[in-house]
């Protein structure tokens, strides 16, 4: 069940509150001086705190959104570091699509000089499935089943697959 006092779209209230999360923890993140992979989840795990404080979310709500946060950042941190790519690179499409702060937050939380990588890469080993219902930040899904690319220029809700109507994707890293 959702929170009082929220917009009534539900498929933008959990893409709202999944970016509000975001901007939370990379404004704190930005004003440490160790930036390291646990100081960003205890960040995460602060801007949860404050969303369910605040009665924006719900305790699973919130729970929920900062697994989705967290993964994705695991991922695009991996993805940046590891092959020196961009970030459009990382969405899979042009990142001037995306509103220029949400793309400079998800930089700087995902900043691959400021992560411990051993610790992200066991760590992404477990989150890289995207599943249906979840919620994901901005980027390319592409689906296991059938290869359908869905394309998310903000955060959202993942639906099922539009094609296929099977519910698991991995993230779309670059233009084949």
């Amino acid at each position: 069940m959702m929170a009082k006092n929220r917009i009534n779209d539900p498929l933008d209230i959990m893409g709202v509150a999944y970016e509000t999360m975001l901007e939370r923890s990379a404004s704190e993140f930005h004003k440490l001086e160790k930036k390291t992979g646990p100081a960003l989840h205890a960040l995460i795990d602060k801007a949860k705190d404050k969303a369910i404080e605040l009665e924006e979310l719900t305790e699973d709500e919130a729970a929920h959104l900062a697994e989705y946060l967290k993964r994705d950042l695991l991922d695009a941190n991996f993805y940046l570091s590891e092959k020196s790519k961009e970030i459009k690179d990382w969405l899979g499409f042009e990142d001037s699509l995306l509103a220029a702060e949400l793309r400079d937050m998800f930089l700087q939380a995902a900043d691959p000089t400021t992560v411990e990588m051993n610790e992200l890469k066991l760590e992404l080993a477990a989150r890289s499935i995207y599943k249906t219902g979840e919620v994901t930040g901005p980027g390319a899904l592409i689906c296991d089943d059938c290869g359908e690319v869905l394309h998310f220029h903000r955060a959202g809700r993942i639906p099922p697959c539009p094609k296929c109507h099977k519910t698991t994707y991995h993230r779309q890293t670059s233009k084949s």
